[in-house]
């Protein structure tokens, strides 16, 4: 058992504060980017470098903006209604996966329209950039000793001083580490590393991600102010994911009857 003792900052310069959470966006920004320009640079990939370059920057906007917003509105709802301004509050910190990914999936919207090319080729293409990103988030969440795990007695338990209690807990962060940063990114940049049918990727990023966000979810100590949303169990990481896990799996299902049927 380990009582947590990480210091969250990484840099302090008088009034400057630079975080490890901060540095973790950074790392995954420019990791989709390397990866990106490493895909782009095959031959026949019709990508170039300044579009990837494009792309990891409005997406890295959609992430932020999407995922403060998913925070406010998912997590803290009766807040915002009270004071809606303080969803422009972004210093006091507070970001939201499922908000990042409905703020991306806008951006690609967009950068898919001007660039004449099709929604889920895009997305079929940025799927497997993401995982490294996801993985150093959840680290920079262990490191800031937030988001913790359930009371446990497991060898590996670590008390976070932060949860008020000394109680030993899962270390959740690290498991999704494991999951959602390096099990996905090995699955889709192996998947895709050969021709798939259209949409085929987007659909696996979609239920792998959903699938290990659930199942940690089960360890993962719910918001306080939420608690579980239903049956003493669903939480709200859980609400949220499930619908993902659906909508992959008909995804993958629907690129593969199309590939059979345009060979039939």
């Amino acid at each position: 058992m380990w009582v947590h003792d990480i210091d969250p900052l990484a840099l302090e310069l008088g009034p400057v504060q630079i975080h490890w959470y901060g540095l973790m966006y950074l790392i995954g920004f420019a990791a989709a980017w390397w990866l990106g320009n490493y895909r782009a640079r095959k031959p026949g990939s019709g990508w170039t470098e300044q579009q990837v370059s494009d792309l990891v920057f409005w997406g890295a906007v959609g992430v932020i903006l999407g995922g403060r917003a998913g925070y406010v509105l998912f997590y803290n709802f009766d807040y915002f209604l009270q004071d809606p301004l303080w969803l422009f509050a972004v210093w006091q910190g507070g970001m939201s996966f499922h908000g990042g990914l409905l703020g991306v999936l806008m951006v690609l919207a967009v950068f898919a329209h001007r660039n004449r090319k099709s929604f889920f080729e895009i997305g079929d293409f940025v799927a497997p950039l993401v995982p490294i990103g996801l993985g150093a988030g959840r680290l920079g969440n262990f490191i800031g000793g937030e988001v913790w795990g359930r009371a446990t007695d497991v060898p590996w338990a670590v008390i976070f001083p932060r949860a008020g209690d000394n109680l030993p807990r899962h270390p959740s962060q690290l498991y999704e580490m494991l999951l959602e940063g390096v099990v996905l990114f090995a699955l889709l940049w192996w998947y895709s590393a050969k021709p798939r049918p259209r949409m085929a990727v987007s659909g696996l990023f979609l239920l792998g991600y959903g699938s290990f966000r659930s199942l940690v979810e089960l360890v993962r100590e719910p918001d306080g102010h939420l608690g579980f949303i239903a049956f003493d169990w669903l939480t709200m990481g859980q609400l949220l994911s499930l619908p993902m896990v659906a909508l992959g799996a008909l995804l993958i299902w629907l690129a593969y009857r199309r590939q059979n049927s345009v060979s039939g």
